[in-house]
C-alpha cells in the first residue's frame, strides 16, 4: 500500500494545482461534515420510497407465503432467484478492486476502492434478502446453519444449493465487511479528531483506538495484505457456487460445466458496471473530479470490454456445445430461448450484454461521462435479463409438453426488485453521508508520486525533453479536470 516510483510520462492519479494533505480532507469529508445538498435530499428521497416498497412486498409475502409471487408448478424459480444472482454478481467488483489490484499493486484503486467496498456490502444484504424471503419457511432460516447437538438430530444438507449459497454468501459477506471495516479506520480516526461532542463520541468508538503511530500503520498494511489474500480466491469461488444451482442439476440449459467461469465474469462484468453508474454521479454531485479522474473512468471501461467480450464468448460456446451434444433436448433447450415465446428477453440480453459494450472500444465513448453512464445501465439491464432467460427460459418448457406454462410476474416480484433497488441505494446515500466516499489515507499515498502537480514540478525541473512533454500533455486531453492553458505557462 505503499508509494512507489513510477514514470513520469504516466497519466495522473489525482488532477488539479495546490493539492495538499489537509485539501484532500477537506475536499472529501465535506460532504459528511456538512449537510446533505438538495441533490442528496433528492435521491435519498426515491430511495426510500423503493425501500418502503420493498418493506411491503416482503410483508405480504411473509404473511400469504410465495404463493403471492408469480410462480407455478413449472417455473419453480423466477424473479427471486433471477434477483439473487443479479445482486450476488454486482458485490463482485468490490471484492476485485480492493483485494486483486491491491495485491498487483494497481494504485488507480485508491480512490474507487472505498465506494466499490461498500457497494459490495449493500449488494450481498440485498441478495440475502432474497435467500430468506424464498425459503417459504423464514422463521426456519437457521436450519441452514451446522447447529449443535442440542438441537437433536438437525444437520444441513450439504446437497442443497440452498446451503451452499449461505455458506458462500456469509464467508463473503463477513471477509468482506472486515476488509472494508480494517480500511475505514484510519479515515473515522481523522473524522474523530474533527468533530466534537457526541459526533467524536461516535467516532471514537468505531476507530477502535487507532493512534496513527508507525507501529499501527504497519500492522494496518500486513493486516490489509492478510485480507486481500484471503479474499481473492472468493472472487472466483462465491460466484461459481451460485452458479453450480443450476449447473448441477439435470435441466436442459443449465446442466453445462461451463457455468462456474461465465458467472464469474458475468459478475465482474455488472458489477463495474454499478461502480461506474454510482461513481460517475457522486465524482459530479461531491465534487471529487480530481481524484475520481477519466483514467480511473476508462481503466474501468477497458475491464467492462474484456469480461463483456468474454461473456459473449460464453453466449456462443453455450449454443455450439448445445448442438455438438447432440441432444435434442439441449438444443431445443437453446433455440427456444433464442426464437421461443421469451425470444425478446433472450435478444435483449444479447444486446445489452454483448453489442453495447463493444462501443467502448471507439476512445471518444468511452471517454464520454454520459455515454459511459448510459452503457454502465444498459449492462445492469442486460445482465438481469441474462439471469431471468437462464432460469425461467429453461424451466417453462420442460420435458413433457403438458407441462408447458408462461411465467407472469406479481406485483409482489416487482416490488421486491423494485425494492431491493431503493433499499441498496438507501444504504449507499446514507453512507456517502456517514463515511468518506473515497480512502483518504491511501490518495495521499499518491500526491508525491502520481499526483498532476507533482508531475509538473518534474517539468518545471527539466526532467523530461520536449518530445516527452509533449507526449505527456496530449495524454490529458481526455481529463475533464485538467487545465490545458496551466502548461503554456511551464
Amino acid at each position: 500500500m505503499s508509494a512507489h516510483n513510477e514514470s513520469i510520462l504516466r497519466e495522473p492519479l489525482i488532477t488539479g494545482n495546490d493539492i495538499t494533505y489537509a485539501k484532500i480532507t477537506n475536499d472529501v469529508l465535506l460532504p459528511v461534515e456538512n449537510k446533505a445538498n438538495k441533490a442528496w435530499w433528492i435521491g435519498f428521497s426515491l430511495a426510500l420510497c423503493g425501500a418502503s416498497l420493498w418493506l411491503l412486498a416482503v410483508s405480504y409475502t411473509f404473511w400469504f407465503g410465495i404463493g403471492a409471487w408469480g410462480l407455478n408448478k413449472t417455473v419453480g424459480w423466477a424473479w427471486d432467484i433471477t434477483g439473487f444472482v443479479w445482486w450476488v454478481g454486482i458485490g463482485h467488483a468490490g471484492t476485485l478492486i480492493s483485494a486483486v489490484l491491491l495485491l498487483f499493486r494497481q494504485n488507480w484503486r485508491n480512490s474507487i476502492n472505498r465506494s466499490a467496498e461498500a457497494m459490495t456490502i449493500f449488494a450481498v444484504i440485498c441478495a440475502a434478502t432474497y435467500v430468506v424471503s424464498h425459503m417459504g419457511r423464514p422463521w426456519l432460516a437457521y436450519w441452514v446453519l451446522p447447529l449443535p447437538n442440542q438441537f437433536g438430530s438437525l444437520w444441513v444438507n450439504f446437497n442443497s444449493p440452498l446451503v451452499w449459497d449461505m455458506f458462500a454468501i456469509s464467508t463473503y459477506f463477513s471477509v468482506s465487511l472486515l476488509f472494508w471495516y480494517t480500511g475505514l479506520l484510519p479515515d473515522i480516526a481523522t473524522i474523530r479528531d474533527r468533530a466534537t461532542g457526541f459526533k467524536r463520541t461516535i467516532y471514537k468508538v468505531f476507530s477502535l483506538g487507532w493512534t496513527g503511530n508507525v507501529k499501527t500503520w504497519q500492522r494496518f498494511e500486513a493486516v490489509s495484505l492478510i485480507l486481500a489474500g484471503i479474499s481473492t480466491p472468493l472472487v472466483l469461488s462465491v460466484h461459481t457456487i451460485v452458479s453450480m444451482d443450476f449447473a448441477t442439476s439435470v435441466i436442459p440449459g443449465w446442466h453445462t460445466t461451463i457455468f462456474p467461469p461465465y458467472f464469474v465474469a458475468g459478475a465482474i462484468f455488472s458489477g463495474f458496471a454499478m461502480v461506474l453508474t454510482l461513481l460517475l454521479v457522486a465524482r459530479k454531485v461531491l465534487g471529487l473530479e480530481n481524484y475520481i479522474t477519466m483514467f480511473h473512468i476508462e481503466s474501468m471501461n477497458k475491464i467492462i470490454i474484456l469480461t463483456g467480450s468474454v461473456v459473449g464468448v460464453a453466449y456462443i460456446t453455450e449454443f455450439f456445445v448445445a448442438w455438438y451434444s447432440g441432444s435434442e433436448y439441449e438444443l431445443y433447450a437453446f433455440q427456444n430461448r433464442a426464437f421461443g415465446p421469451y425470444w425478446w428477453a433472450y435478444w435483449m440480453m444479447m444486446t445489452c450484454n454483448v453489442i453495447s459494450p463493444q462501443l467502448l472500444w471507439f476512445k471518444k465513448i468511452r471517454l464520454s461521462i454520459t455515454a459511459t453512464w448510459i452503457l454502465s445501465i444498459v449492462v445492469n439491464i442486460g445482465m438481469w435479463f441474462e439471469r431471468f432467460v437462464i432460469i425461467v427460459t429453461s424451466l417453462h418448457r420442460d420435458y413433457l409438453p403438458s407441462s408447458w406454462t408462461m411465467f407472469y410476474p406479481s406485483w409482489v416480484d416487482v416490488g421486491i426488485f423494485v425494492g431491493s433497488i431503493g433499499v441498496f441505494f438507501t444504504l449507499f446515500l446514507l453512507f456517502i453521508r456517514v463515511l468518506p466516499a473515497i480512502a483518504i489515507a491511501e490518495v495521499k499515498l499518491l500526491v508525491k508520486s502520481a499526483s498532476e502537480q507533482e508531475k509538473k514540478r518534474l517539468i518545471k525541473e527539466g526532467h523530461l525533453d520536449k518530445e516527452q512533454v509533449a507526449e505527456y500533455i496530449e495524454s490529458l486531453e481526455k481529463f475533464d479536470s485538467v487545465k490545458q492553458e496551466d502548461y503554456a505557462k511551464i
